[in-house]
């Protein structure tokens, strides 16, 4: 099957940016989220942004430089632990809802209900049952969700396996990451291949039209964190936007589609 026209040829060598660049582009696109903030604040905008991706993948990271001069008061982070036996016994999403945005808000989703097609399908801790319904009923919760207001924009962070090893073993001897560290981690690597087939599945089938799937090229933490940032910016409406800045490397940043899983553009 062939490669699509518009999307630049994938290579093994990523682009590069030194640390001056990095620290004066990402001041630039910091102001821009200050912009962006003070309009949606105005516009009584709700927000929701959805980061996902492996263990290691630099989530943690992007959401620090996203709200690094954002108000506390309109900025909310999400990252839910494990379930209770409450949440196992109810409705999947419900946990969720209550964290959801209001007027005026952006709320971040270090992870989200979108642990069903991952963790908890690689690792048993939901039924095929279970995972079915996830999958059938995802897009018209999200489909309700915007239909009641909310801007809704999902990002999947992709490293190679190579990146992923190194970063897990970096976080184990960085004394201020320990935080970090999970029991999953030892299972990250060793179930690559499940964790790889989890993820094109879920990125196939949960790519809802109206809430289509963004890729993030993650390989490298600085040029993922500042082509993210522009790709949001980019879609979100505000006033004096500098729209040349917040164009984002369609190398790093790109819609999902079904030839991902074919021609390079996901790692393997």
């Amino acid at each position: 099957m062939s490669k699509k026209k518009d999307k630049p040829e994938i290579t093994g060598q990523e682009p590069e940016i030194t640390k001056k660049d990095y620290k004066g582009t990402l001041h630039k696109l910091q102001v821009e989220l200050v912009k962006l903030q003070k309009h949606f604040i105005g516009c009584n905008d709700k927000i929701l942004i959805i980061l996902e991706g492996r263990d290691g993948s630099g989530k943690d990271g992007a959401i620090k430089r996203i709200i690094e001069h954002l108000s506390p008061r309109e900025t909310r982070v999400v990252a839910l632990g494990k379930p209770s036996d409450r949440d196992s016994s109810s409705w999947y999403f419900q946990r969720y809802v209550p964290y959801l945005p209001a007027a005026q808000e952006l709320v971040l989703f270090n992870r989200s209900w979108y642990n069903r097609a991952g963790v908890e399908r690689v690792m048993g801790f939901c039924t095929d049952a279970e995972y079915e319904e996830f999958i059938s009923t995802v897009a018209n919760f999200e489909n309700m969700l915007m239909g009641s207001g909310i801007k809704l924009v999902k990002y999947y962070l992709d490293i190679s396996k190579d990146e992923q090893e190194k970063r897990l073993r970096d976080r184990k001897k960085d004394p201020l990451k320990q935080w970090k560290i999970s029991p999953i981690d030892e299972q990250a690597l060793k179930l690559w291949k499940e964790y790889s087939h989890a993820r094109n599945e879920m990125l196939a089938r949960t790519n809802n039209p109206a809430a289509p799937w963004t890729i993030v090229r993650a390989n490298d933490k600085q040029l993922a964190r500042i082509n993210l940032i522009k790709d949001l910016l980019s879609r979100l409406h505000y006033a004096d936007k500098d729209k040349q800045l917040v164009q984002p490397d369609p190398k790093i940043v790109f819609k999902y589609d079904a030839l991902n899983l074919e021609n390079g553009w996901l790692a393997k």
